[in-house]
């Protein structure tokens, strides 16, 4: 085919190197000229098209450093100078300067957004003969990124005499084989009795211990460790959470809202002051008619304790109560008692509450529980009587306390570390769509 070409191209040649007519010479000449014109004019835009293709790259790559890397840690202000800069260095890299570039970075809660424009004026060689002697081009960008949502989370874990039940059903069994009334629960018996105080070496508590005996409350501490473990790990940035840790007191004749970890963004030095959250000890063996489970004193505590409900930024987190218990209340509440109550001592047990956690919720404060399942407990009369009538209510008082869908339920056998984390996971998950 392009010897065909070749052919009648050299056909033409040969005729116009025969014509003698000065008119065909003339006309070649001013053809020749508009179609240099279009040949040079190709070039300046091709010259062009590349000058504002290195623009837009260079704007490009200024906008994602203003929203990622290091710079997301940064304010908005100064990750706008520094993609103004980044820009600037890279066009003179190019041998280039801008006519003008703006960049403007911003932050929502949630989000950080970035946009700019630029211009750059060429000059043009060919297009010069014709009066056109510079072309601008220009360039826009955007770029966004979500931020970091910062979180606070404060965490309340039940460590009353009823977190002394064996941890899993093989441990409540050996604890019940070892105990002279079957009993499942490893009570923290401090002295034999109230009036001769003599120490109590063989407490259920130092049975379960002896025997290697593991106790839900070992598996609470554990988790809440593993908690730390699990925040350190889900950080983008340094210091974007904090956690405060909280028992129900140390001792059955101190209830209170206690503090094992003041709110820190060191999550290692939480886990080390996690270590030593036991079981409650009780001065001896029913004291005060083992009422040692304040719910509604410990939530009205922690609501007191925990301030107003951030945006989600560095200088405002949001907060979390996270609650771990098995949600049977056991004191003196003689008027308020939504169950049986003892009129002799003004004993009640009932399942929680939900009055302060409607409080909290109503102040913006995200609330997370983990229920503990408070199992039917075998050989036990006072069980029969005054908690198997309405056990089943636990669960349902529990998941109305929680934020809707921050709820888990955990049974003996399962694991408190994997729900534990799982919940906490779910509300970072959810941070960006809640603020």
């Amino acid at each position: 085919m392009w010897k065909i070409v070749a052919s009648r191209v050299q056909a033409v040649l040969s005729r116009f190197r025969a014509s003698r007519s000065g008119n065909v010479a003339v006309i070649f000449a001013l053809a020749t000229l508009p179609l240099f014109g279009f040949m040079g004019a190709a070039v300046d835009y091709s010259l062009a098209s590349q000058a504002k293709a290195r623009l837009t790259s260079v704007l490009d790559a200024a906008l994602l450093v203003a929203t990622a890397g290091n710079d997301i840690k940064k304010t908005a202000a100064v990750a706008q100078s520094d993609a103004l800069a980044m820009f600037n260095g890279q066009m003179s890299a190019y041998g280039l300067t801008a006519d003008s570039v703006s960049i403007t970075v911003t932050d929502s809660v949630s989000a950080r957004s970035a946009t700019g424009t630029a211009a750059l004026t060429i000059n043009t060689y060919f297009m010069g003969l014709m009066g056109y002697k510079t072309m601008t081009v220009s360039a826009s960008s955007s770029s966004a990124a979500s931020l970091p949502i910062y979180m606070d989370f404060y965490v309340v874990l039940d460590n009353s005499p009823s977190q002394g039940l064996g941890a899993t059903t093989a441990d409540m069994t050996a604890l019940q084989n070892a105990t002279s009334d079957s009993c499942a629960f490893a009570c923290h018996d401090i002295y034999t009795s109230s009036s001769e105080k003599t120490l109590q070496t063989s407490s259920y508590y130092s049975i379960a211990k002896n025997l290697g005996i593991t106790l839900r409350i070992d598996l609470v501490r554990s988790a809440t460790q593993s908690l730390t473990d699990t925040a350190t790990a889900s950080e983008l940035v340094t210091n974007q959470y904090r956690m405060a840790v909280y028992s129900m007191g140390s001792s059955c004749s101190a209830v209170a809202l206690t503090t094992i970890s003041s709110l820190s963004s060191s999550l290692s030095a939480v886990k080390s002051a996690v270590s030593s959250v036991d079981l409650m000890t009780i001065p001896y063996s029913n004291y005060n008619t083992d009422m040692c489970t304040d719910f509604d004193g410990i939530l009205s505590a922690a609501n007191g304790v925990i301030p107003a409900q951030g945006t989600g930024t560095a200088s405002s987190p949001q907060k979390w109560l996270f609650f771990v218990s098995d949600g049977v209340a056991d004191y003196y509440y003689p008027s308020t008692c939504s169950e049986t109550v003892i009129a002799s001592s003004g004993r009640c047990q009932e399942p929680l509450t939900t009055t302060t956690c409607n409080t909290l919720k109503a102040r913006g404060i995200n609330i997370a529980i983990l229920y503990t399942t408070y199992l039917s407990i075998t050989n036990s009369s006072w069980y029969d009587t005054y908690v198997a009538p309405w056990r089943s209510s636990i669960a349902t008082q529990m998941q109305a306390c929680a934020t809707s869908g921050y709820y888990y339920e955990v049974s003996s056998d399962a694991s408190i570390s994997d729900a534990l984390n799982a919940l906490f996971q779910k509300a970072i998950a959810s941070a960006h769509l809640t603020k």
